[in-house]
């Protein structure tokens, strides 16, 4: 991390304002908080970056190069950091360093498993209370990560990840499940090393369009069909997973990590 790069409070009110018009501009990996609610500002902030990936797996987080790029006292990131590795979304190490968790097979056939069985009863809650203008913003979600994904952008990652996130949330919002919803959020906290890992694998392989079972998804909202779109779903999930576990594979860690 490069505190050099980072933008104010209000620039990253900017790119928020251009990713509510389609695509986010090009983001740092932090941005400084202010100081109101603090400890809560500094722990969202941290939180956003692991789910979009923001930090590589194995990284280790250290308290005082975070407070200073987040511009803050050591106290809330000190925090924050403690949430978070009570929530799984980093690991406290035996010289009490944290880190983001590696990728490992293990923990990605749990999430992999996890996801579906979340994700899909949040999905068929929801498909009753969609209607014309959210299948609308669905597509325009689709296009701009779609669009995301093409581009050169050094920041490509960050950016589709954010619009995937946008476009599955917003699906998962009109279940209107108070239980359900923070489940999900911590699922997609836990898998932030692997999105990102995910990401980049896209990007190399060309293959199908990355946001090929999205169109699917809607179309089986579209037409009412649960089942349909349950399928459309995981087959999403699934897709980010397997290509990451057919790189451990090929790396020959299928029983290790990266």
């Amino acid at each position: 991390m490069n505190a050099n790069n980072l933008q104010s409070a209000d620039q990253r009110g900017s790119s928020a304002a251009a990713s509510n018009e389609g695509m986010p501009g090009r983001r740092s990996a932090l941005a400084p908080v202010g100081r109101e609610t603090l400890h809560e500002r500094v722990y969202a902030e941290l939180r956003r970056s692991l789910i979009h990936g923001v930090f590589e797996a194995g990284q280790v987080l250290r308290i005082v190069e975070l407070a200073e790029t987040l511009q803050t006292s050591t106290m809330p990131v000190r925090e924050a950091l403690a949430r978070l590795v009570s929530e799984q979304a980093l690991e406290a190490l035996p010289n009490r360093s944290v880190r983001v968790p590696l990728v490992t097979r293990e923990r990605l056939d749990d999430l992999a498993l996890a996801r579906p069985l979340i994700e899909e009863q949040l999905v068929a809650l929801a498909l009753p209370n969609l209607n014309k203008d959210d299948f609308k913003e669905l597509r325009r979600l689709t296009l701009a990560c779609e669009a995301a994904f093409k581009s050169e952008d050094p920041d490509k990652a960050r950016t589709t990840s954010e619009l995937n996130h946008a476009f599955h949330f917003y699906i998962y919002q009109a279940a209107r499940s108070a239980v359900l919803i923070p489940i999900v959020e911590s699922l997609w906290l836990q898998s932030g090393p692997y999105v990102r890992a995910a990401a980049h694998i896209h990007d190399e392989n060309r293959g199908i369009p990355a946001v090929h079972h999205h169109w699917a998804l809607i179309e089986a909202l579209e037409r009412g069909d649960k089942d349909g779109a349950k399928r459309a779903l995981t087959d999403d999930i699934t897709r980010s997973f397997d290509l990451v576990r057919n790189r451990l594979a090929a790396a020959g860690n299928s029983d290790g990590q990266e």
